[in-house]
């Protein structure tokens, strides 16, 4: 027993702290242009390691930024070619960055480890084609499911709950389907719902799995997990909306954007429901390897109730 209970503790501490480093992975960058060719700059959003000690931004070539200065003056093409963040991919996982130009319009562009630049054209104009859209939306949807605890942890609960059988790919495909109907709707604006509720939301479904997977009983999550799995994945859709929005989304190709975001999510959400199924495959027939799953299971309702508690008291707060 007091093996059991240490494997919980240390489960629990490890996805509490991976839950923290999640909330940090993001830094925002305002930039306004105040005239042909000179804007002013700034870090607007960031963690508890302020983005400008750990974040360095590369300008495209003809554009320069004093040290210790937020104004940047670029030559006759203005804010036009590569730009990069360096560090991104250490303390913070991607970099946003939101330029705000003369005319009134705004362009979000988004740097990541995996995607280390983006290509600016002197204007509001995103000439970016439908590969590389496609190409960089992917991406983005991969690191955000692999760097999702919540929506994990409910993935894991799922395969808690149902096993590696048949029911399984049931369960997965209503989730998809769920999520995808959702991010879909809110990502086009036709479906808006306040982040902190879907947060506390998608929290409590991770306890209530988790639960249902504890016990034996026959109850509608264990005779239906695909309908359990299809009810709460609408609330994670809108969760991935809430990511997606903080990203943005190209004005041209915005269908292509949001489709291969999705796709994205699906890659990664397939990557980590084959490890675990590889890892039970290697694993399986050791002894006390079943010993592992009661433990397991209170680790993530544990975490799952903390932030529970967190995000409800956010809200009433």
């Amino acid at each position: 027993m007091k093996t059991r209970l240490r494997l919980a503790l240390l489960g629990l501490a490890f996805l509490a702290t991976g839950a923290a480093a999640h909330e940090l992975t993001m830094a925002e960058m305002e930039m306004r242009q105040i005239s042909a060719g000179e804007f002013l700059w700034q870090w607007t959003a960031s963690g508890a390691k302020p983005a400008a000690q750990e974040l360095t931004p590369v300008w495209p070539e003809g554009c320069s930024s004093e040290s210790e200065s937020n104004f940047l003056r670029c030559g006759e093409k203005g804010l036009s070619g590569n730009m990069k963040v360096e560090g991104v991919g250490k303390t913070y996982s991607a970099a946003i960055v939101r330029v705000f130009w003369l005319d009134g319009q705004t362009r979000v562009y988004t740097i990541t480890s995996a995607q280390p630049s983006v290509r600016l054209y002197g204007s509001a104009d995103d000439r970016r084609g439908m590969g590389e859209i496609a190409s960089a939306y992917t991406v983005l949807g991969v690191e955000h499911i692999l760097s999702g605890y919540d929506h994990l942890m409910f993935v894991f609960a799922l395969l808690f709950l149902v096993g590696f059988n048949k029911r399984l790919v049931w369960t997965i495909t209503a989730f998809t389907a769920a999520h995808s109907v959702t991010l879909a709707l809110a990502a086009l604006g036709l479906l808006a719902l306040r982040s902190p509720p879907v947060e506390a939301t998608i929290a409590l479904s991770i306890v209530l799995v988790a639960g249902e997977a504890l016990h034996t009983k026959a109850t509608l999550a264990r005779r239906w997990p695909a309908l359990v799995a299809f009810l709460f994945g609408l609330v994670h859709g809108l969760g991935f909306a809430g990511a997606l929005k903080d990203i943005g989304l190209p004005q041209n190709h915005l269908p292509v954007a949001l489709l291969t975001f999705n796709v994205g999510v699906e890659l990664g959400q397939l990557l980590v429901v084959g490890l675990a199924y590889l890892l039970w495959r290697a694993l399986a027939r050791r002894p006390g390897f079943a010993l592992a799953r009661t433990p397991a299971l209170y680790a993530i309702g544990s975490v799952a109730a903390y932030w529970s508690i967190g995000r409800i008291a956010g809200i009433l707060a």
